[in-house]
């Protein structure tokens, strides 16, 4: 895991990339939050590599006070759909691919157990589940984070704005 510190944890938005970047498109969270490191960024705003973390990221949403997490889903929508909703537990969570399918959805249900009332938004972006295996994005992964990218960096500029 990778990322920028933040040192006023009060408003600090955590922006966090999920997948594995070995298998493609199942990766796409991480490649988006490079992306947008690349970017000019508040200073309350931290990009997290999450990578197939699990539990070792309970500290970092923790530290946060709102929560946007990026990753690939399996949900039935057109491949490159990129979907912004509100998971509240594991059942809210869209099916993903790989090992950090339980690990990210246990991560929301003790997160919320242990009385989080941070704001989390996730943004699941629909690849296709039976993709080759490359180290890079397909054309229409590449295209949806992209997509990702403007609209997450949207949302964080009108946070700035309020």
């Amino acid at each position: 895991m990778s990322g920028r510190s933040v040192v006023n944890n009060q408003n600090k938005t955590l922006v966090l990339g999920l997948g594995n970047v070995l298998l493609g498109d199942e990766g796409i969270g991480v490649y988006v939050v490079r992306e947008l490191e690349k970017h000019t960024l508040p200073a309350a705003i931290e990009c997290l590599d999450g990578g197939t973390g699990g539990f070792v990221l309970l500290d970092p949403l923790e530290n946060a006070a709102r929560i946007i997490m990026v990753d690939a889903a399996a949900d039935g929508n057109p491949i490159g759909t990129v979907t912004r909703t509100t998971p509240r537990f594991s059942r809210d969570y869209p099916p993903t691919l790989t090992a950090h399918d339980i690990g990210v959805k246990d991560l929301l249900d003790v997160f919320h157990m242990r009385g989080s009332d941070h704001e989390v938004v996730l943004y699941a972006i629909t690849i296709d589940p039976q993709q080759p295996i490359r180290m890079s994005l397909s054309p229409e992964g590449e295209a949806a984070a992209a997509e990702a990218v403007q609209r997450i960096l949207a949302e964080l500029q009108a946070q700035a704005a309020t």
